[in-house]
């Protein structure tokens, strides 16, 4: 005759002796993914982004920082909200770069960027990103992609650019100050996909989009009219968002939801998208990587670092619309989510 409790007891038995091994066996530790090389993509996505981005928005959002969310047990990276999975290393400052200066109401953090020691050929200036030589797996989306934009929030805190640290001349300066950027697929750190920066453009510094559709091709940059420090006066929280059409070769540029008049640096046709065969599209490699605060995220080199504070970055997939950056931007400063 079967018994009918023995199936209880044999269970109980298995839950006694499980909860002895646990509590008598030391803990293996779980490789962190902190613990991988400055410059190498984790993967580990933190979540779905928060109600600040559009549902509109979230199917292209290949990769987004808000940096409210650490990889649990080293604050000095990034988890990624978007869809790639590709954390973020906060290189040199590490956890020291985060600080309580939300962008916008709900936001709590944002990270600073900055140039440590101006007068010494070095490299510990506080930037991010992340870099690998064979191309970010996570980051495959905008690999032969037609379209790609950037935005986020962006605050001077310093002077820029910074001092040139690679040069002979203590009054040396550089041309350019890094924002945040798409490697190329055959980036050596600092030849870009897709970019937001500011750049000296015939003498004069402007806030641009610079794309390049050909890792080996020319680039193209689109550069705002307005003074640079008009549309990004020092000390004040900026939306900016640049566009990159790479099919029918334009860009676009916005400054807290609206549209910067600005023009082409170079005539003609640099992506060559001109005639067949269609569609346009970048080279077919996986972006080598992203960089935001300046140059080289796998920190080999110096190079128009940004003294600044940046908040909820966005890389996304395709080209952003007017109304859409319209939108997201007053998403932020609302809470009308």
């Amino acid at each position: 005759m079967t018994d009918p409790d023995a199936g209880r007891r044999r269970s109980r038995c298995l839950r006694t002796a499980l909860v002895a091994v646990l509590v008598c066996s030391p803990l293996t530790a779980v490789p962190a993914a902190a613990q991988a090389p400055a410059g190498t993509a984790l993967a580990g996505r933190a979540g779905p982004p928060g109600p600040t981005v559009p549902p509109g928005l979230r199917r292209n959002l290949v990769a987004y920082y808000d940096f409210e969310h650490p990889v649990p047990g080293n604050p000095a990276v990034e988890r990624d909200q978007g869809s790639s999975g590709t954390n973020l290393d906060l290189v040199n400052g590490g956890a020291s770069m985060r600080v309580r200066d939300g962008a916008f109401p709900g936001s709590r953090y944002s990270i600073q960027t900055k140039q440590v020691a101006p007068a010494t050929a070095g490299n510990d200036d506080w930037k991010a990103g992340v870099y690998s030589v064979t191309g970010v797996p996570g980051l495959h989306a905008f690999n032969g992609v037609r379209a790609a934009s950037i935005m986020g929030w962006f605050k001077t805190t310093g002077p820029n650019p910074g001092l040139n640290s690679t040069t002979p001349d203590p009054a040396d300066r550089y041309d350019a100050v890094g924002l945040a950027g798409l490697l190329s697929g055959d980036s050596q750190g600092h030849n870009v996909r897709a970019l937001l920066e500011v750049i000296s453009v015939s003498g004069r510094l402007r806030v641009v989009a610079l794309g390049r559709r050909v890792d080996t091709g020319s680039s193209q940059t689109f550069a705002a009219d307005e003074d640079w420090q008009s549309v990004l006066p020092p000390g004040t929280w900026v939306f900016l968002a640049a566009t990159f059409d790479f099919d029918d070769g334009t860009m676009r540029l916005y400054k807290n939801g609206r549209p910067l008049a600005g023009s082409y640096v170079l005539p003609g046709d640099p992506w060559g998208v001109s005639g067949p065969p269609e569609p346009d599209r970048t080279s077919a490699t996986d972006p080598r990587g992203i960089k935001i605060g300046g140059s080289f995220p796998q920190n080999t080199e110096e190079k128009n670092p940004c003294d600044c504070r940046m908040d909820s970055l966005m890389f996304l997939d395709r080209v952003v619309t007017a109304r859409e950056v319209r939108q997201q931007y007053h998403r932020a400063v609302t809470r009308h989510h």
